[in-house]
């Protein structure tokens, strides 16, 4: 096996990705920042580990790509602008120069496809698995974060694109699922490797939701945080979460798959809450954009209980055994 140096590998295959003159040719401990006037910077950082965020097979380029655009997603739901990010690669034993090629490769085509700067990072190297950890930097006009903490009772609950691919396509490539169409099978892998984060429509969603959150963790999970952020809870009708016709099929084949849906989490969509009369406003701006949304549901007032309900179509609760992926779970 042969891997480059620590300074080779940035000096080769990530100084070239740092175009922006904030990021001092990678050869800096720092990277210089400056916001526009006006402005509010959001930051957030998300780490994947192989073999727990990601498959220690899938392709290199799909791994940079998915670390990238789950911590887009993060500043989507935020509406922020993204900026640029610090990139941190921790090397796994087997981790070798023909790998960090592809991935550095993969990096490199949605650093340009975004419109975000690399800024800098570290790299350091494991006996153990293939980490990456991404610090990205966004901005919005100062006071107009979507934050979680702003809905209401009586605001209508809404997502964009469709819910539960990713967890269901995982448990394809797991051979947890049963036989299904080929081309239905691609379609649920490709949205678990690679997430589509709605950079565009949550800059959008300014001044238009009073709350908002990207789903990573499983639906009912991270609109559950918009309750306790907001102090209100919600009710989702099943019949109105948007799906896929891949998995449709899946799920009259395996109803017991309803539950991936609600709590398998790594749709990278976002979950918000806006007033009733915003919603025309709101369905053009989706429309303008090309990103699906839909209405799954409305907050209501706190009542107890566990701030989300689901309602099936005889108007019962649906059990939600897992609303969503918590580490140091089974």
């Amino acid at each position: 096996m042969t891997r480059r140096g620590e300074f080779e590998l940035i000096a080769e295959l990530f100084a070239p990705l740092a175009r922006t003159p904030g990021a001092l040719g990678l050869q800096d401990d720092v990277a210089i920042v400056t916001p526009s006037p006006g402005h509010d910077l959001i930051v957030t950082t998300d780490t994947v580990i192989a073999d727990v965020h990601f498959r220690s097979d899938d392709p290199p380029d799909l791994v940079a790509r998915k670390a990238l655009r789950v911590n887009l997603s993060d500043l989507a739901a935020k509406g922020a602008k993204p900026l640029g990010i610090l990139h941190a690669l921790t090397l796994g034993a087997a981790t070798d120069d023909a790998y960090l090629e592809a991935y550095a490769t993969g990096l490199g085509v949605d650093l340009k496809a975004f419109g975000v700067a690399l800024l800098g990072g570290d790299t350091t190297a494991s006996k153990g698995a293939l980490s990456v950890t991404v610090t990205a930097f966004g901005e919005v006009p100062h006071g107009t974060a979507v934050l979680r903490n702003g809905a209401r009772a009586g605001d209508l609950l809404c997502v964009t694109g469709t819910i539960g691919d990713a967890a269901v396509g995982l448990r394809v490539l797991e051979g947890r699922a049963l036989p299904m169409a080929p081309a239905h099978a691609e379609a649920l892998v490709d949205r678990y490797r690679l997430p589509q984060p709605r950079v565009a429509f949550g800059q959008a969603l300014r001044g238009l939701a009073t709350a908002s959150a990207d789903v990573s963790d499983g639906l009912v999970a991270d609109v559950g945080h918009i309750c306790s952020a907001s102090g209100v809870n919600a009710e989702i009708a099943w019949r109105k979460v948007p799906r896929s016709e891949a998995l449709e099929r899946a799920l009259m084949d395996d109803p017991r798959l309803r539950q991936s849906v609600l709590g398998g989490g790594d749709d990278y969509e976002i979950a918000f809450t806006l007033p009733p009369d915003r919603y025309a406003a709101t369905a053009a701006a989706a429309a303008r954009l090309g990103t699906p949304m839909a209405v799954i549901g409305r907050m209501v007032a706190a009542s107890g209980g566990n701030g989300v309900t689901v309602l099936g179509d005889n108007g019962q609760a649906i059990d939600v055994t897992r609303p969503g992926y918590t580490h140091g779970q089974g």
